[in-house]
């Protein structure tokens, strides 16, 4: 009996966990592994189980937990994710890696998040990763559109239909696809020369 490995494993805390991936991406074998509350220190520590699956994408969100609860500087953070990003380029090499921003969320966070999401923007070419910038499709200035939840952290399902619509071209992205491939449909010119 083979075990399919998934085509896309999101990696992250509550917002990733609360996600119906499968349903969102039903052209995808999809893993969620996200884990209510969970932070940097804790995705490092269950990355063994992640590589385990073999997965062709990882999408990782993960951060806002640092800061929120456990009060972790930026530079906490930053490393944090940085150590995540490159354990799965070491043990996955062919894997191909989405980093998702870290969420706007009440204004108290967003000095420390804008400064974060800067570095791990500037930080993910170097692990051969992609970087998602959810901050202008989700942010009212310098929170969490009121629109897209009810806590100001978590996401609604108007919140989480803005994610998937930026979702899924930067997955297209990430695989090397076309931008508009979904879209565009085949037409066979027959052979021409060059």
């Amino acid at each position: 009996m083979t075990t399919e490995h998934p085509s896309v494993l999101f990696l992250g805390d509550s917002i990733t966990e609360q996600g119906s991936w499968d349903q969102w991406l039903p052209g995808e074998r999809t893993s969620n592994r996200g884990v209510g509350g969970d932070t940097t220190d804790g995705v490092l520590a269950r990355l063994d189980d992640v590589i385990a699956e073999q997965p062709e994408v990882i999408v990782l969100l993960i951060g806002t937990n640092d800061f929120g609860n456990h009060r972790a500087s930026v530079e906490h953070v930053v490393r944090g994710v940085e150590s995540i990003l490159v354990t799965l380029r070491r043990e996955l090499p062919g894997v191909r890696l989405l980093l998702v921003s870290i969420l706007p969320r009440q204004a108290d966070w967003c000095a420390k998040i804008e400064e974060a999401n800067r570095h791990l923007r500037q930080f993910v070419a170097t692990c051969h990763a992609q970087y998602l910038d959810l901050w202008p499709a989700l942010a009212d200035d310098d929170h969490l559109d009121a629109r897209y939840t009810d806590d100001g952290l978590h996401l609604t399902e108007d919140g989480y239909r803005a994610v998937v619509d930026e979702l899924l071209p930067a997955l297209e992205r990430v695989r090397d696809l076309p931008p508009m491939s979904r879209s565009i449909q085949a037409i066979d010119l027959g052979e021409t020369g060059a």
